[in-house]
C-alpha cells in the first residue's frame, strides 16, 4: 500500500522532514518513491518557508491509491490541496495527567477532600514534631 507520509532529516534536536510516497512495509526513513515536499516545524506557521509542497506530484499519486498519514493530511488540508481530516477525539491530552483525574469524577471527590484533609492535618501534626524532637535528642547523647 502506498502511503504519503513524513520521512524525518536534519540534526539532532533541529528535525526537518520531507513528505514522501512510499510503500507502506519500507521504514520510515528507509527507501521511497518519490520526494513531495518538505516540512520544517521550528518555523513559525505564517511563514512560506515552513511547508513546500510539489502539488501536482502530490494529486497524482493520491488519485493512483496513495493514503496519507493523519500529520501530512492536516498538512495537505491546510494547503488546499485535499479535504481538512476530522479532529481526532483526545480531549484528555491537553490536560496534566495529575489533573485528568481530578476532572473525571470532580463532583464527589470533592466532599470528602474537603473533610479528610483536617482530620489528616491535625493527626500528622503531632507525629511530625515527634519525629523533629527523637533527632535532637539523639545529637545531644
Amino acid at each position: 500500500m502506498l502511503k504519503l507520509r513524513l520521512s524525518m532529516g536534519g540534526t539532532k534536536k533541529r528535525p526537518v522532514y520531507k513528505i514522501v510516497v512510499a510503500d507502506s512495509r519500507f521504514p520510515r526513513d528507509g527507501r521511497f518513491i518519490e520526494k513531495l515536499g518538505f516540512f520544517n516545524p521550528l518555523m513559525p506557521k505564517e511563514k512560506k518557508e515552513r511547508v513546500g509542497l510539489q502539488s501536482e506530484r502530490i494529486k497524482y499519486w493520491l488519485s493512483q491509491g496513495a493514503k496519507p498519514t493523519t500529520r501530512v493530511a492536516r498538512l495537505l488540508g491546510e494547503n488546499n490541496l485535499m479535504e481538512m481530516p476530522k479532529p481526532g477525539n483526545n480531549p484528555n491530552k491537553a490536560v496534566p495527567k495529575k489533573d485528568r483525574k481530578k476532572d473525571a469524577s470532580e463532583a464527589p471527590k470533592e466532599d470528602k477532600k474537603a473533610e479528610a484533609p483536617k482530620e489528616e492535618k491535625k493527626a500528622d501534626a503531632p507525629k511530625a514534631e515527634k519525629k523533629a524532637d527523637a533527632p535532637k535528642e539523639e545529637k545531644k547523647k
